[in-house]
């Protein structure tokens, strides 16, 4: 039984392929036209570089800083990921397509155009978070137009996003200032309520001084002491001066009396000072947590006006769009023209040195 032949010996035993001149006309003219469709039609390559950028590289990371405004609205998120989904958004792709009027240029419905797009344009990633978008295509014109199109859609979707975080944050500011602002028209209110019926207009001051005036009586009351013991020498406690110091002394030891009391209710005592002293210090806390809170969100609602006017600036332009000086070559045409050498050399070999039964088993 004959054994089947390869691959090879079967076009090597084909009637057109036997005549050897035929044959090896026939590769050269299939190499030399692959060869001429490597270079012709020729391509262009144009492509675009761009990079996500911050506030720090804007030199405004202080400026967002003391205004409360944050470097990126995406949080830990890594901006080049997030510009690589937005560049390979549908979205993208139809601002794209709507701005050039691609449909209309190319001959092709919506969908067929997205589809083109999809398989023309590349989105790449280099090294130092670099995003390269790519066209290779015969018509440099339109090649210019999709490349610079697509980095401005980008930039602008991201603009778009960035903005409408900022706005749902400044509605949540704006609630937050609302609501501060109400606690601190409360917390003043109050505070002024307890100067009122304390008859203090400087609280702290007025309590720190009625706490001074049982050390002041005290010295009083000695000072008196000393007196009256100086003009019972000369006189009995009969004497005006004498009855005098002694209805003075009596009065400053009420007065001391009174002040050292632990009773709330007592006039300018002990138990009134520290009772107004805690309430005030309570109202005075309560008053400047309250302000804090309204300036540190009214700061934070001024910083999204800046991260607003900053939301145009998230995508750094390293390259605008340009045409690579490189010749750029047809790959497919040159793969086949190595096949068809390849293909030629082999079936060449194999007539020249058959295999031995005459037949190579496949």
């Amino acid at each position: 039984m004959t054994p089947r032949r390869s691959i090879v010996g079967m076009i090597a035993h084909a009637p057109l392929v036997r005549n050897a001149a035929l044959r090896r006309t026939v590769v050269v003219i299939l190499i030399a036209i692959f060869a001429v469709l490597t270079f012709f039609p020729e391509k262009y390559r144009v492509a675009s570089s761009l990079t996500p950028t911050d506030p720090a590289s804007l030199g405004l990371s202080g400026t967002l800083g003391q205004l409360g405004a944050v470097g990126s609205v995406f949080g830990n998120q890594a901006a080049v990921e997030v510009s690589m989904k937005v560049a390979h958004s549908d979205n993208v792709r139809e601002v794209v397509m709507q701005k050039l009027k691609l449909d209309k240029r190319l001959g092709l419905t919506p969908v067929e155009t997205h589809r083109w797009l999809d398989r023309k344009v590349d989105v790449a990633v280099l090294r130092g978070g670099i995003i390269e978008f790519e066209v290779k295509l015969k018509d440099a014109s339109l090649a210019m137009d999709i490349v610079r199109a697509y980095g401005e859609a980008v930039r602008a979707q991201l603009a778009t996003i960035s903005r409408t975080q900022t706005s749902y944050k400044r509605d949540i500011l704006l609630r937050l200032v609302d609501e501060s602002n109400e606690r601190l028209a409360k917390a003043q209110a109050a505070y002024d309520s307890f100067r009122l019926k304390t008859r203090y207009s400087s609280p702290q001051a007025a309590i720190y001084a009625a706490g001074d005036r049982i050390p002041e009586l005290e010295a009083l009351i000695r000072a008196k002491d000393v007196e009256l013991n100086a003009a019972r020498q000369f006189a009995t406690d009969d004497n005006f001066s004498v009855r005098q110091r002694l209805a003075e002394m009596e009065a400053l030891q009420r007065q001391l009396t009174e002040a050292r009391s632990v009773s709330p209710q007592q006039q300018s005592s002990v138990g009134q000072v520290v009772q107004q002293s805690t309430q005030a210090d309570r109202l005075r806390r309560d008053l400047d947590l309250a302000q804090g809170l309204y300036d540190n969100y009214k700061r934070y609602l001024q910083g999204t006006s800046v991260e607003n006017l900053t939301s145009t600036a998230n995508i750094r332009i390293l390259e605008p769009a340009y045409i690579d000086s490189q010749r750029q070559y047809n790959w497919l045409a040159l793969i086949g023209a190595i096949l068809v050498l390849l293909l030629g050399l082999t079936i060449e070999v194999y007539l020249i040195r058959p295999p031995l039964d005459g037949a190579k088993a496949a």
